[in-house]
């Protein structure tokens, strides 16, 4: 079974700074190093029509997962991330995001918009995520989910000051 999720998240920068951010190496490369440095960039593209894809794949080695997770996939785990980011109509951003565990069996995908809210944006995300895991896999699903919604503003913090001091 999968677990979905809805919820909106407001940023202090607009909906172009995000892209242009986005659409920047360097941003990828220091939002990876902020948030633990366990994940890699595989690969990154902006096409000529201003959309930018991302693959990131974040090791989980079993000396950085929870007790619970290590007893269950004792073995090394990653997780990979492919997002796309593409300007829509009226000065918006779409994202499609999608996960899939190297190791275990789980995935997830959402699709999110940023659009402007007055002189800021708003991120709206719709995701779903799955682990067919008997028992215990609406469980991980619920805290996967949780950690999304807590770690998303998070995020959006990080890329405004990402882009104050990289303006």
């Amino acid at each position: 079974m999968a677990r979905s999720f809805d919820f909106s998240v407001e940023s202090s920068v607009s909906v172009e700074q995000i892209h242009s951010a986005f659409s920047a190496e360097d941003y990828w490369l220091a939002r990876i190093a902020a948030f633990g440095g366990t994940g890699r960039l595989e690969s990154f593209a902006v096409g000529v029509n201003g959309s930018v894809r991302v693959v990131i794949v974040q090791d989980l080695r079993n000396d950085l997962m929870p007790g619970f997770f290590a007893k269950l996939y004792p073995r090394d785990l990653a997780v990979v991330q492919d997002e796309t980011w593409t300007l829509i109509d009226r000065g918006s951003v779409r994202g499609e995001v999608s996960t899939a565990a190297r190791g275990a069996p789980g995935s997830g995908s959402g699709t999110l918009l940023i659009v402007p809210a007055a002189d800021e944006s708003r991120l709206h995300c719709t995701a779903t995520v799955r682990v067919k895991v008997p028992f215990v896999g609406g469980k991980i699903e619920s805290l996967a989910g949780r950690q999304m919604v807590e770690e998303t503003p998070v995020m959006l913090r990080f890329t405004a000051k990402w882009i104050t001091e990289n303006a």
